[in-house]
């Protein structure tokens, strides 16, 4: 979805789109990375600490009585006040009787032009976790995190049968001619491969629109999908705004995971090198 200035608003088109979802057919519904607000950490401005609430809070106080009416499962990303000065981009999960089952936050926070999320946001400290809810056992990642094969491995591990990532990527537009085709490529491949390499369903969910001052902003390219554990793109977004109902057979997971058994086959052993920063 496109975000406005206006939080109230997001959140109103929010709880609209996930009733078209359930309308649709829709079980686990994943809303993108910080529906609430514009992208607001393409600057470093502390004004923007206000539009941080507590969990629960607002939102959840707003989501979970959906979940239990419409019997779904919600996956909301929401930017955490933790206490006066901490911060976390937290994802919750509401189970479809309308509880509160969990909440990750982000492990990795990216620093980069425009995506200048190390300001505002501290390294989530609750590790990588799954929930089981009525429609399946599911991990949440957030963006930065869905480059990271260490992140997606650690949340498999715990069982997950589906791993979902809210995101915020899109193009820096003066770079879009030269770079944006082989950037778009590149983020569904890296997540594909974690559908492959730990046999899971993947659903990336990413916000669309250009948000920011004209051609110094970004341009949010849409472009969510859901991968079965092949990678094999079951169905994939355009653009602009969508809802995307995607059947994913669960039995698949065990299927993939008999015929490729990563899994069984890793060397458990000899990975001591993972917690290095750098292997000199």
């Amino acid at each position: 979805m496109r975000c406005s200035p206006n939080p109230e608003a997001n959140l109103g088109t929010a709880l609209e789109r996930i009733r078209l979802a359930a309308k649709r057919g829709g079980q686990i519904i994943c809303l993108q990375e910080l529906f609430r607000s514009q992208y607001f950490c393409q600057t470093e401005d502390h004004q923007h600490f206000g539009l941080a609430e507590p969990i629960p809070g607002p939102s959840t106080h707003a989501l979970a009585p959906l979940a239990r009416e419409l019997g779904v499962v919600i996956v909301a990303s929401l930017f955490e006040k933790r206490a006066e000065g901490v911060y976390h981009n937290t994802a919750v999960v509401i189970d479809a009787d309308g509880q509160l089952v969990g909440k990750y936050r982000k492990m990795h926070i990216p620093d980069d032009p425009r995506y200048y999320e190390k300001f505002y946001f501290a390294p989530g400290d609750l590790g990588f976790r799954t929930w089981d809810t009525r429609f399946g056992r599911i991990g949440v990642l957030v963006c930065w995190d869905q480059w990271y094969p260490e992140a997606a491995r650690l949340t498999a591990l715990h069982g997950a049968q589906i791993l979902l990532y809210p995101t915020a990527i899109g193009w820096l537009p003066e770079e879009k001619a030269t770079f944006g085709a082989a950037q778009q490529s590149a983020w569904e491949t890296m997540q594909r491969s974690h559908a492959i390499a730990n046999g899971v369903y993947v659903a990336a969910v990413n916000r669309v629109g250009h948000e920011g001052q004209g051609e110094r902003g970004i341009e949010f390219w849409g472009g969510s999908f859901v991968s079965d554990p092949y990678g094999s793109v079951l169905q994939r977004a355009g653009h602009d705004e969508e809802v995307v109902i995607v059947p994913c057979a669960l039995d698949a997971v065990e299927t993939a995971r008999t015929h490729w058994p990563f899994l069984r086959d890793r060397r458990i052993d000899a990975y001591q090198g993972l917690t290095e920063r750098y292997l000199d």
